[in-house]
């Protein structure tokens, strides 16, 4: 018997090829991978710095201003349970042509964010073990992601349950040694505190301002959670659930551990931006506690987060290329008879990461993912808008295509426009190259792929 989904995807013109076994648990997971739930011990000495010592209150921001993106995932993951994310979104819901830009520019964000995880943790085990050389542990890292992504998506489900049980217990352990420090030895703050949360002084809206640019961009990788669809089960409410829960149980992740962090050090002014969260935990743990978060956190971005945005990614080069509007389409649409995965685009984005992540600094790495997936973001929000509201003629669901939307293109929108100017030219020029190459492919944007022509 076909699932709903599978129909669903077969009467938008698709044939079905991938292997469809994820259910709602199996995409929770694999958003909180992808967002990783220690993922404010590696920047949280920067946001103290920027947001006074608020860090939890930064993230609680954070769930407000990404839940109305969300929701936008979640309208259009029912309407159009396929992969493809925001390029099959937008392309369907708002414009074919606009839809490959937006493809493209969520491409500069998952190709590029693996090499960007995969330098990260391989500076970081280097400097735990100088004796091996960084490009040792970016071979490791890229060989094992790659040989799970294309064995199959099963596989890769069940390696994303070990490495979240890998983050938990390793939270845990934190959050165990930092109550015992504060509550019970009467360290730190010596007592549970409302200061990390509130701080009239500090709070005004420029806090706000500030908060919703750093959170905004804490929380990506939620999204990748759609490019999932043709391999779940009754993907057209699946996705969109499994989107919005995966956000608020991160979000309240990542509340509790800044929280507990503020309690056994106030004073953020004296750390190490870069390693402030492995300081308080040597402070609250130990030796053996700081050298624990800094290996999992290596195996958090080498492994389960890197693992993630390759399978995303590979999806994405996948949809695109079985609509014909990629170069050398038929390449990356191939799906492996046997363990019915995209295979060639998996090992395309494996050479694309360890070449990247060897020869691109970090920086300009970074201004290309953030560019990429906020403006795909902004396309997304407005496609909802067009989409419903407008050409649905869904008048009255206000909240749900007009305020809710607008709510989530206004905040990315802002976000958006306080990127420097390097980040701009980078951006601007990698959707150039997207608008050239989308020219090409359809003959000055005069043909829309087959699969379209009908609708």
């Amino acid at each position: 018997m076909e699932t709903s989904g599978h129909r669903e995807s077969s009467t938008l013109g698709y044939r079905q090829e991938l292997k469809r076994t994820l259910r709602l648990r199996d995409l929770i997971v694999y958003g909180m991978i992808f967002m990783v739930p220690i993922a404010p011990m590696a920047i949280y000495g920067y946001v103290a710095q920027q947001s006074y010592g608020m860090v939890p209150l930064v993230y609680v921001i954070g769930i407000v201003a990404m839940v109305f993106t969300a929701l936008s995932y979640k309208q259009m993951s029912a309407k159009f349970p396929i992969a493809g994310s925001v390029y099959s979104y937008v392309q369907r819901g708002l414009n074919p042509h606009v839809g490959f830009v937006a493809g493209w520019m969520i491409l500069a964000d998952y190709l590029l964010a693996p090499s960007l995880l995969y330098a990260f943790s391989a500076g970081w085990l280097h400097g735990l073990v100088p004796s091996v050389p960084t490009f040792v542990w970016l071979l490791f890292f890229v060989l094992f992601n790659t040989t799970v992504n294309v064995l199959g998506i099963h596989l890769q489900a069940r390696t994303n349950f070990v490495l979240l049980a890998i983050e938990l217990v390793c939270l845990f352990l934190f959050l165990v040694a930092s109550v015992r420090f504060v509550l019970v030895l009467g360290h730190g703050v010596g007592h549970l505190s409302f200061s990390p949360f509130y701080q009239s002084s500090h709070f005004n809206l420029k806090f706000i301002e500030n908060a919703a640019s750093i959170a905004v961009l804490s929380f990506l990788g939620f999204d990748a959670i759609s490019t999932l669809a043709e391999e779940t089960e009754r993907p057209e409410r699946t996705v969109g659930n499994a989107t919005i829960a995966s956000l608020v149980i991160i979000g309240l992740l990542f509340v509790l551990q800044t929280y507990v962090a503020a309690l056994v050090h106030p004073n953020y002014g004296d750390l190490n931006p870069n390693m402030a969260f492995f300081q308080i935990a040597k402070e609250a743990g130990g030796t053996f506690l700081y050298v624990v978060l800094l290996l999992v956190n290596a195996i958090a971005s080498g492994i389960a987060n890197a693992l993630a945005a390759q399978s995303a990614i590979s999806r994405i080069l996948y949809s695109m290329g079985r609509d014909r509007l990629l170069p050398f389409s038929k390449f990356f649409s191939h799906v492996s008879p046997r363990f019915q995965t995209p295979v060639n685009a998996t090992l395309l984005v494996a050479v694309i990461s360890l070449l990247v992540a060897s020869l691109i600094p970090q920086e300009t790495i970074t201004t290309l993912v953030n560019f990429g997936a906020l403006t795909a973001f902004l396309m997304l929000n407005a496609t909802v808008f067009v989409y419903f509201y407008l050409r649905q003629r869904a008048f009255r669901h206000v909240f749900k295509y007009l305020l809710f939307p607008l709510c989530g293109f206004v905040v990315i929108g802002y976000v958006w426009l306080g990127f420097d100017r390097t980040t701009f030219i980078f951006g601007l020029s990698w959707m150039a190259l997207g608008v050239l190459i989308g020219a090409v492919k359809s003959k000055g944007y005069r043909e829309v792929p087959p699969v379209l022509k009908d609708m």
